[in-house]
C-alpha cells in the first residue's frame, strides 16, 4: 500500500499536544489523558478521545481544536471518535500534568491507582487537599462543584486563598 507524503503519526501527536483544554488551559488535551489514539485509516486520520465526563461541555470545542490542529499539520481528512470505554480516570494525568495544575493554582488529584475493591462508605469524609499556593493541609472544601463538573472549590485557612481542586475519578 502506497500512502501519499504527509505528516507521520508522531507529527500528529505533536500537533494535538499543543491543543489546550479550554476549561483548564494549563493542560493540553494530551496531558489531560483524553486523547487515547491517533492513527491512519485508509485516507483519513482518526483520533479517539475519552471525555473526562460523558456530558463534558468542552468536548465540542476540543474536537474542533483537534481537527484544526491536525489540518494545520497537513492532515486533510480528520475524524474524532468519542470512546467511553474504558472510562477516563484522573490516573491518566501524568506527573507533569499534575505539576502543571498545581502551578496554575489548581490542586491536583491524588492517584487512585492501586485502590482496593472495597465499597466506599456514603457520607462525608474529610479530604486532605494541599493548597497549591502555600502547601498547607489546613484547607476546607467549600463546594463540591466548581467552575466545571470535575473541580471543587476549596479554601486555604493558612494563606487565605481560595483555589480549585481537580477531583479524583
Amino acid at each position: 500500500m502506497v500512502r501519499r507524503a504527509g505528516p507521520d503519526v508522531q507529527e500528529l501527536w505533536r500537533a494535538v499536544s499543543r491543543v489546550l483544554d479550554p476549561e483548564v488551559p494549563a493542560l493540553s488535551v494530551v496531558d489531560l489523558g483524553i486523547v487515547r489514539d491517533i492513527r491512519f485509516e485508509i485516507d483519513e486520520v482518526v483520533v479517539d478521545v475519552t471525555p473526562t465526563y460523558s456530558g463534558c461541555p468542552a468536548m465540542d470545542v476540543i474536537e474542533a481544536d483537534i481537527i484544526a490542529a491536525l489540518r494545520r499539520a497537513g492532515a486533510d481528512r480528520v475524524t474524532v471518535r468519542t470512546v467511553y470505554q474504558p472510562a477516563w480516570t484522573t490516573d491518566w494525568l501524568s506527573d507533569e500534568a499534575k505539576a502543571a495544575l498545581k502551578e496554575y493554582g489548581i490542586a491536583p488529584p491524588p492517584s487512585t491507582a492501586g485502590g482496593t475493591e472495597e465499597l466506599i462508605p456514603l457520607g462525608r469524609r474529610r479530604q486532605t487537599i494541599a493548597c497549591p499556593f502555600c502547601g498547607s493541609l489546613d484547607t476546607t472544601v467549600r463546594s463540591e462543584f466548581g467552575s466545571t463538573a470535575c473541580k471543587a472549590i476549596c479554601f486555604c485557612n493558612a494563606c487565605r486563598q481560595p483555589f480549585e481542586y481537580f477531583r479524583p475519578l
